[in-house]
């Protein structure tokens, strides 16, 4: 505990913005511990969130865990931090500090299914994987939280001691082996390979002195490592082992870079929410309001001349996609293609459903006949007449605004929102098409 510098809870602005580990302390217990690319905005990221997560989730346990979250900022004192070189490093430590700590709202929110270990089999070729359950002689590293920052770091890694990470070893080397990511132990099985025993032995300890090498990288032995490399080195130049020497000199230099430089991952719930503020503000001023803007719906129609209709909708929460919330509609309109009869229908559908939470944006792949179709269907209610609506017609990509006589030509609106507009246009779309292909193919097998 030592190791953490705690400060204030008001003092948060005086958190440093560089890489490391952070903590929330509660007397003398630490209830939480993260890692962060930027320590100052991640905690402050913490607190501007925890108001509003709970409304964003339908899920009970979800909830559950949004409130156990709220407790631990009603409990918290202090926090604390730890500088790190790198990224990397910050990962590492951070799984470390909560197998040594086992903070309380780590060990609550944490399930089979949450964490993420690294495991390393016991073969000449050991195989490398990331799994929730460790089972087995299989020797694993972890717990850690992160499992895409924690794929990024293997990724990189790998690039300095490649690995296998096959489940069976093939008979011929795949992309892994041309990309120089495996020392592909499956040359071994070819004639060439069989007949050549120094070549096995060398490649299994090449194999095993990799795996072992990234094995301490993530158990954060680094200057070890390092120091181990650089004195294998000298030694292959000693021996005028100039090949196998240059080899290392290059895993060296890799992995200083790699430790000193690399930002696998930034701060990116805070970097994600600081761009939608901005996209968020040029895009009422647009529609000429003050309301909030973070959750949009896009609803899209799927049908051959109104057969196998089906409907979409997909929900973009700060200017990211949740699929969470997506929805798929079979429409129960007959008849010739009508789509302004079909957005009603999935409107109203959709509106009988207030346990999914109302948007404050609906956008609808049409022009102004379906934007009014669905002001009409929505002003049938209270809880939704103030939602907000606008359309999108393909042909001259013009964006309608409700009350608004004259559309918007796409092209005119700043590119943030010209992208943002048209994304949610082309997910709906792609989602009610692979939708409709669903039941097409059905129907062809029923027929």
């Amino acid at each position: 505990m030592e190791n953490f510098k705690f400060l204030l809870l008001e003092k948060i602005n005086q958190l440093p913005k560089g890489p490391g580990v952070y903590c929330f302390k509660d007397g003398k217990k630490i209830i939480y511990i993260g890692k962060a690319a930027n320590i100052r905005e991640r905690v402050k990221n913490h607190f501007s969130q925890s108001s509003y997560r709970d409304n964003l989730f339908i899920n009970p346990r979800t909830a559950a865990k949004r409130r156990e979250e709220r407790m631990f900022f009603d409990q918290a004192k202090k926090i604390g931090y730890i500088k790190t070189g790198s990224t990397i490093e910050a990962l590492i430590l951070e799984a470390n500090l909560i197998k040594k700590y086992q903070p309380k709202y780590n060990v609550v929110w944490r399930d089979d299914k949450n964490y993420f270990f690294v495991g390393i089999t016991k073969e000449n070729f050991p195989k490398v994987f990331i799994t929730h359950q460790p089972k087995g002689d299989t020797k694993y590293i972890g717990p850690f939280v992160d499992g895409r920052t924690l794929k990024q770091t293997l990724k990189i890694l790998r690039k300095v001691f490649p690995y296998r990470s096959c489940g069976k070893i093939p008979k011929h080397p795949c992309l892994w082996y041309q990309l120089n990511r495996c020392l592909a132990p499956c040359l071994l099985e070819t004639k060439l390979g069989k007949q050549l025993e120094r070549y096995r032995i060398s490649l299994i300890r090449e194999s095993q002195r990799n795996v072992k090498d990234l094995l301490k990288i993530l158990q954060g032995e680094k200057k070890q490592v390092l120091n181990e490399l650089k004195k294998e080195m000298k030694l292959a130049s000693k021996f005028q082992n100039f090949e196998r020497a240059a080899k290392i000199r290059d895993q060296v230099v890799a992995l200083e870079k790699v430790l000193s430089h690399a930002r696998i991952f930034e701060s990116q719930g805070f970097a994600i929410q600081k761009t939608w503020d901005s996209t968020k503000k040029i895009l009422q001023k647009i529609l000429k309001t003050k309301g909030g803007l973070s959750r949009i719906e896009s609803y899209d129609i799927s049908n051959i001349q109104g057969q196998q209709a089906t409907g979409s909708t997909v929900t973009f929460i700060n200017g990211s996609p949740d699929k969470n919330f997506y929805r798929k509609f079979k429409i129960k309109t007959s008849g010739k293609s009508n789509d302004t009869a079909m957005i009603k229908e999935i409107l109203s559908r959709r509106f009988n459903h207030p346990e999914w939470p109302f948007p404050d944006l609906i956008l609808i792949d049409g022009g102004k006949a379906q934007l009014n179709a669905v002001k009409e269907t929505k002003n049938k209610k209270q809880r939704t007449k103030n939602i907000l609506v606008i359309a999108i017609a393909k042909r001259k990509n013009e964006l309608f605004i409700e009350n608004r006589r004259k559309p918007v030509l796409l092209k005119s609106l700043p590119r943030e929102i010209f992208n943002l507009i048209l994304q949610l246009r082309d997910e709906a779309h792609r989602f009610a098409i692979s939708y409709h292909k669903k039941l097409r193919e059905k129907s062809f097998i029923k027929d």
